[in-house]
């Protein structure tokens, strides 16, 4: 049987270990729980990461998509789209001829009257450095238009959402034309043509054959 004192002494230094574990066993329930707190923010960033890195190459998908290189027929069809809803906004009526044989593109009326334009619609989609843009005017063929083929021609310079319209003798001859949609100071002498749509109602001065 030992001393009290010593009892006592051992008592006192049991406590003083339970004490420690316990603080010990304190210490690893504060650290796993933290690192359960811990854990789905971790996750969560790493989703997050995930899901942006799946969004930025989704919109570089969608972004592909939205702008694909067009053709030069596309980018011709994408102008005669704009003048069916140009026209139809000022009040014309626009027919699109069965086929793709005729030498006009589009039929239009200002309604009211029995004057039907044959009209052929060209588009430049880029402006050049001198503020000019560059139009065709002849058929697939090379052929200049003259009265026999159409009664107008459009012209749309995309790149400064004008329009220009011609009588078919103004362009009668020509290969090409030049125009400055873009340029206050050069002007060229079909400036007077710059959105002249009235022309498009007036009478079809037609030679008879």
């Amino acid at each position: 049987m030992g001393h009290p004192a010593e009892s006592g002494k051992g008592e006192w230094l049991m406590s003083q270990d339970n004490l420690s574990g316990g603080a010990s066993v304190a210490e690893e329930r504060i650290t796993l729980f933290a690192t359960a707190e811990e854990w789905p923010r971790k996750q969560g960033k790493k989703a997050a990461a995930r899901s942006g890195a799946g969004s930025r190459a989704t919109d570089r998908s969608v972004g592909s998509a939205r702008a694909p290189a067009l053709t030069r027929k596309r980018l011709g069809e994408v102008a005669e789209a704009e003048f069916v809803a140009k026209a139809v906004g000022l009040g014309f009526a626009v027919a699109k001829p069965w086929g793709d044989s005729e030498p006009y593109d589009f039929i239009v009326n200002a309604r009211r009257n029995f004057n039907f334009w044959r009209v052929q619609v060209k588009s430049a989609h880029v402006l050049g450095e001198d503020g000019t843009c560059s139009f065709r005017a002849h058929d697939h063929a090379q052929n200049s238009y003259s009265p026999e083929d159409i009664d107008a021609l459009v012209a749309y310079a995309k790149p400064e959402g004008v329009w220009y319209v011609f009588p078919v003798r103004v362009v009668m001859g020509l290969k090409g034309l030049k125009l400055y949609p873009g340029s206050a100071r050069q002007r060229s002498k079909y400036e007077r043509w710059r959105e002249a749509w009235e022309v498009l109602r007036r009478a079809v001065r037609r030679a008879r054959r």
